[in-house]
């Protein structure tokens, strides 16, 4: 897979160096190029912004250094063999990041990043760009940053360990929270490691008896605990058929009910508002 960021800080993609996106860059399983907006910039101050039409606070970032900086490194990469690009701008009006989306991307051989500074970027620019491309407009979560760097950086980390060979053990990612393809996407839950006891905090005792089916349960039951406690959103929509028996009883212990009007298989609802800690 081929990344490109375009960027005027480009010394904030660092990270990209290291972890696993760091190992599989040094393999070779990911080419990452990043590249600075202002060597398209043709003033002797490197402007990149300008005021915005219509009035209002802050900068916009202007066509032409983005124009001239997506038009030479789509050329680039097509010399170079790359091919089937997709726009990948990363905004707070964009549609939510997911697991689901990290995997579409992780499909595609070549992203290009346009992480935006100060009010973002002149839009014809991603008009002009989306009839040459698909264009993915992300949001990593309902709140503002300074600027698009980080959820580069989020994105890319997200991608990079779905493809295949970056991940140590294959299986990995199958069971993380939000993976696509089960009924009922619930987070995982807590994990442990030597030494069994620790500061007087034992590991469950489950976890240590060797009863595959009985550690299954627990695991189980854990992830509906947190689940409940932090994303109830995420048993509220899930597919009730995705609950067993031994879900349900859970379930009600935790505080939830099936819709009455939705008997045997209706979503689940709060009963009580405390839920078990």
């Amino acid at each position: 897979m081929r990344l490109d960021v375009v960027t005027i800080f480009p010394e904030y993609l660092e990270p990209l160096n290291v972890s696993l996106v760091g190992k599989a860059r040094a393999r070779g399983q990911l080419d990452v190029r990043v590249h600075d907006l202002r060597e398209w910039t043709y003033d002797r101050h490197n402007t990149v912004d300008d005021t915005p039409y219509g009035g209002g606070p802050g900068m916009v970032m202007k066509t032409e250094p983005w124009g001239d900086a997506l038009d030479d490194l789509l050329a680039d990469g097509y010399e170079g063999g790359a091919r089937e690009p997709v726009l990948v701008v990363p905004t707070p009006s964009g549609r939510p990041f997911t697991q689901e989306l990290a995997v579409e991307l992780s499909e595609r051989p070549w992203l290009v990043f346009t992480p935006a500074r100060y009010e973002g970027i002149d839009r014809r620019v991603i008009d002009e760009y989306a009839t040459r491309m698909p264009v993915y407009e992300v949001s990593i979560g309902d709140y503002v940053l300074a600027g698009g760097e980080a959820a580069v950086l989020v994105v890319t980390e997200a991608v990079a360990r779905l493809l295949p060979g970056v991940l140590g053990n294959a299986e990995s990612h199958r069971d993380d929270s939000f993976a696509p393809g089960a009924m009922a996407n619930l987070l995982e839950g807590p994990v442990y490691t030597k030494p069994p006891r620790w500061r007087g905090r034992e590991i469950p005792e489950v976890l240590l008896s060797g009863h595959h089916g009985k550690i299954a349960r627990w695991r189980r039951d854990e992830a509906l605990r947190r689940t409940t406690r932090h994303r109830p959103d995420l048993i509220e929509r899930c597919d009730p058929k995705a609950f067993d028996k031994k879900d349900r009883e859970m379930l009600s212990i935790l505080g939830w009910a099936p819709d009455p009007a939705g008997q045997p298989y209706g979503r689940f609802w709060r009963r009580v508002q405390d839920v078990e800690e």
